[in-house]
């Protein structure tokens, strides 16, 4: 639970939505499929989190007038939110009423969790809130954001940006990605990827978002690597080498390495890692004690190299992980992500 939240053991994470003038619909939207709607494939007795949209005025335009939201909670709605989203909008370099940077800056004050998605970082370097510190914002904007807001250690090449208690989320389809992320930080990757499989989204998307940045179009696109993906997948246990992964796609390891690179926006080495260590995490929420166990079954060897890899990916040595996370906890006991 965050320092300085009201929030109980037991009852849902309150989860508050910004809705502004010129909001985009789609990542309002995401909020409310992320955190708003039941999840029966969990199998719990209740929701985790709930949500309630708030806007500054009691009618709202959003993004080209396609959507007016009415009937919702007035900006009064933060002060009980464990969590604040804050979704994007077009006009970004037009500066945010002051009521609602009021209440992004008080939320953050009181120590509760403020996430922006897509554009919706402009608002939270408007309120101050992300000077000296991490983040990230769409590519296209990253010049615009970057003049506009100097101290902010921008971060232009990733899907999102965790930093401790202030989120951001890349682009729209990124909000997926940012909130899959705090399903996982939250709840475990168990619970993240029934969440995913829900969503019929990946859990964890490799990469960033220098993969979407417009280029030339080539004349012959390389082939898809998801045949790969899915045969490494079934083999991390094995001493897969990134020269098997490229005899396996009948092609050289500098080629493996370019399209790895271009269609994930990482090395085949990085991406094999972290589909060990999130196998290791799954093999450790399903009650697994023994490290050697888990290292042999995920493919990293010694339970030394387990430590390192899963503190290294989760912040957590594999006991707190699986204090956390695992099949003995329930969902009162489960903590507040480490900030």
């Amino acid at each position: 639970m965050p320092q300085g939240s009201s929030q109980a053991p037991g009852r849902p994470h309150r989860v508050a939505v910004i809705v502004d003038e010129g909001t985009n619909p789609f990542e309002v939207g995401v909020a409310t499929e992320l955190f708003g709607l039941p999840r029966p494939e969990l199998g719990l007795p209740g929701p985790l989190y709930e949500v309630t949209l708030c806007t500054p005025t009691p009618e709202v335009r959003m993004n080209h007038g396609f959507f007016t939201l009415s009937g919702v909670a007035g900006l009064e709605a933060v002060d009980g939110a464990d969590t604040l989203v804050v979704p994007g909008r077009p006009d970004n370099v037009v500066p945010r009423g002051t009521a609602v940077l009021d209440a992004i800056r008080r939320t953050h004050a009181r120590g509760a969790r403020v996430m922006s998605l897509c554009t919706g970082s402009f608002a939270l370097a408007e309120a101050g809130l992300l000077d000296g510190r991490r983040a990230t914002t769409h590519w296209l904007w990253a010049d615009a954001f970057r003049e506009l807001h100097p101290k902010v250690l921008l971060e232009p090449d990733v899907l999102f940006v965790d930093d401790g208690g202030l989120l951001t989320a890349a682009g729209s389809a990124a909000a997926l990605d940012l909130g899959l992320h705090i399903w996982r930080r939250d709840h475990g990757a168990e619970v993240a990827n029934a969440v995913s499989r829900r969503l019929v989204f990946a859990a964890h998307r490799d990469g960033g978002q220098r993969q979407f940045v417009e280029r030339p179009v080539p004349h012959v696109p390389d082939e898809s690597l998801a045949p790969l993906l899915a045969w490494a997948r079934e083999r991390l246990g094995e001493p897969l080498t990134v020269a098997e992964l490229a005899a396996r796609a009948a092609v050289s390891p500098a080629t493996l390495h370019r399209r790895f690179q271009a269609q994930l926006g990482t090395t085949p080495l990085a991406w094999l890692t972290g589909e060990r260590v999130a196998l290791a995490c799954r093999l450790i929420e399903r009650g697994e004690e023994r490290l050697d166990v888990v290292a042999a079954r995920s493919g990293l060897g010694t339970a030394a190299n387990l430590r390192a890899r899963v503190r290294r990916e989760t912040g957590l040595s594999p006991s707190a992980y699986r204090r956390r996370f695992g099949t003995s906890a329930t969902v009162s006991e489960v903590p507040w992500p480490r900030s």
